[in-house]
């Protein structure tokens, strides 16, 4: 290795660290007793102890910021292990590793994930940029329901389908989560009960078709 690229590899894990330690002190901020009132630009860099323009520099912006933050709580919280649900012999078997993962990342971030929620409201590119990332969950989902549909041999018009796409998007949104893991914010109970209650739904619709 040449000294321009031994120096070139310094940098980018100096870079590295640098993000890494920006990220944790928004996730501190935003989690923290004050939250969402306590959280700026400023009192990101001065908790990371780095330089404004630093955080600009590798954010662009407050929006920026906490969408990189988003994606970081997700990485953390094993969204990563989203992509073996496909791989599963059947359609319960992958709503069920859907589900332990969703939940999971919830439960790991569930502070932050609800105060990121409440800054969208006031934010509405931030609010676009979370909502780009529920789409993604809802294509997943579609697959996992085409394989349950497969599963019981039936067949549903496009809208049936849709309306059942969008029963479990619902069923597994943070907001669900949210109400119904209580204080103590299990991701196991309540992924175990959402399962129930889509495959309870989907075979009633499925019945009265």
């Amino acid at each position: 290795m040449s000294p321009r690229q031994y120096r070139a590899g310094q940098r980018q894990v100096a870079a590295e660290q640098t993000r890494t330690r920006i990220l944790e002190a928004a996730c501190e901020l935003l989690t923290g007793e004050k939250g969402p009132a306590s959280f700026s630009m400023d009192a990101v860099a001065k908790t990371a102890g780095v330089a404004r323009m630093t955080v600009y520099y590798q954010f662009d912006s407050k929006t920026g910021l906490l969408e990189a933050l988003f994606d970081d709580l997700a990485h953390r919280g094993g969204m990563a292990g989203m992509p073996a649900a496909f791989m599963a012999p059947s359609g319960r078997e992958a709503l069920a590793t859907v589900l332990d993962v969703l939940t999971g990342f919830y439960a790991s971030g569930r502070v932050a994930l609800r105060r990121l929620r409440g800054l969208g409201i006031l934010d509405p590119e931030l609010d676009t940029a979370l909502q780009s990332r529920g789409e993604r969950r809802r294509g997943g989902l579609q697959v996992v329901l085409g394989r349950l549909l497969a599963d019981r041999g039936a067949d549903v018009g496009e809208g049936e389908l849709d309306e059942l796409v969008e029963m479990l998007f619902m069923l597994t949104s943070f907001e669900t989560f949210d109400l119904l893991a209580g204080p103590e914010g299990d991701s196991e109970p309540v992924a175990r009960r959402v399962e129930e209650l889509i495959l309870a739904v989907l075979d009633r619709r499925l019945a009265a078709a």
